[in-house]
């Protein structure tokens, strides 16, 4: 194991957020009830405006802090960083930890990024999926390109902030621009 000099038991959670659902926030939640800090890092952070990834780093961090407002969470134990994809995995684990405050445990069931922590000598622990078939960036970003009900997937306030930017037609116009 990776041998960490922290007073603070640190976890790491890493997701794309495209957007922020409420499955993602009950596996935040989870998480923090282990650990006494939480680093949340945007993955694909230089990634927006195209089908996979509608939204910027900026946009999906706002959408993460104004879900954590919203039900009240502590935010005082919470760091969000955006980290850029290295496109070398043997890169991608020391640049996370270039960009992060230090951690001990990483919080994921993504297989490669729990793979890369493992051989880097983490702790890795899985999280509960959280009505997984339901709760998934990319069927909120269906239903947004079909109009159908996608604001009971994410929390109140991130709804209020895509409907606020415009996300939805933003979305839609990428859908037109890609078959173009």
């Amino acid at each position: 194991m990776k041998t960490v000099i922290s007073l603070i038991n640190r976890g790491l959670y890493v997701g794309r957020f495209q957007p922020f659902h409420l499955g993602h926030l009950c596996a935040i939640e989870e998480v923090l009830t282990k650990i006494d800090e939480l680093v949340i890092v945007i993955g694909s952070a230089q990634y927006s405006h195209n089908l996979k990834n509608p939204f910027t780093a900026g946009e999906r961090l706002t959408m993460i802090r104004h879900a954590l407002q919203e039900t009240g969470t502590n935010t005082n134990k919470i760091w969000i960083v955006p980290v850029p994809d290295m496109h070398l995995h043997m890169l991608w684990v020391p640049a996370v930890e270039g960009y992060t405050p230090k951690f001990n445990t990483l919080y994921s069931n993504e297989p490669l990024t729990r793979r890369l922590f493992i051989e880097a000598g983490y702790t890795v622990e899985n999280i509960s999926f959280f009505n997984r078939q339901t709760y998934s960036s990319t069927l909120v970003r269906e239903k947004m390109l079909k109009n159908e009900n996608w604001t009971s997937l994410v929390p109140e306030s991130v709804a209020e902030f895509i409907n606020k930017i415009d996300g939805v037609n933003r979305l839609k116009d990428l859908a037109r621009t890609d078959k173009i």
